[in-house]
């Protein structure tokens, strides 16, 4: 049996035995106002369309995205540091009117995720 045992082991060290379970890995993105790293689907995903700020919830919209957690004051951070131009290479500023009401009117509904960082900062009683 010593030599079956020797066999598997060797199959398995060159990748033709079984292997650990894999585990699938989480999209990690760092959102452009806060800077923190967060999981992609906690974000809010924002591309350029001719000069203007054009938020893509469902992920989908062609070209370059910038990442940022869906509350006003990352999308105030981003704005100040100028954040969207650098990330999405643009020249100028950007027009986020749109990008702002999306936060806005998601704010009011409350069906937004809250960024983890966010959480520790929430009394939960």
């Amino acid at each position: 049996m010593p030599d079956d045992d020797a066999a598997l082991h060797s199959q398995a060290a060159r990748g033709r035995g079984p292997s650990p379970a894999r585990t699938r890995s989480v999209p990690i993105r760092t959102c452009v106002g806060c800077r923190t790293r967060e999981r992609a689907a906690a974000l809010l995903r924002v591309v350029a369309e001719n000069g203007r700020l054009v938020p893509d919830p469902r992920r989908r919209l062609p070209g370059r995205g910038a990442w940022l957690h869906p509350v006003p004051g990352c999308l105030d951070k981003a704005e100040r540091r100028s954040a969207f131009a650098r990330a999405l290479r643009l020249r100028g500023k950007p027009e986020t009117g749109a990008v702002r009401r999306w936060v806005q009117d998601q704010q009011g509904t409350g069906s937004l995720p809250v960024p983890s960082s966010e959480e520790s900062k929430v009394d939960q009683s």
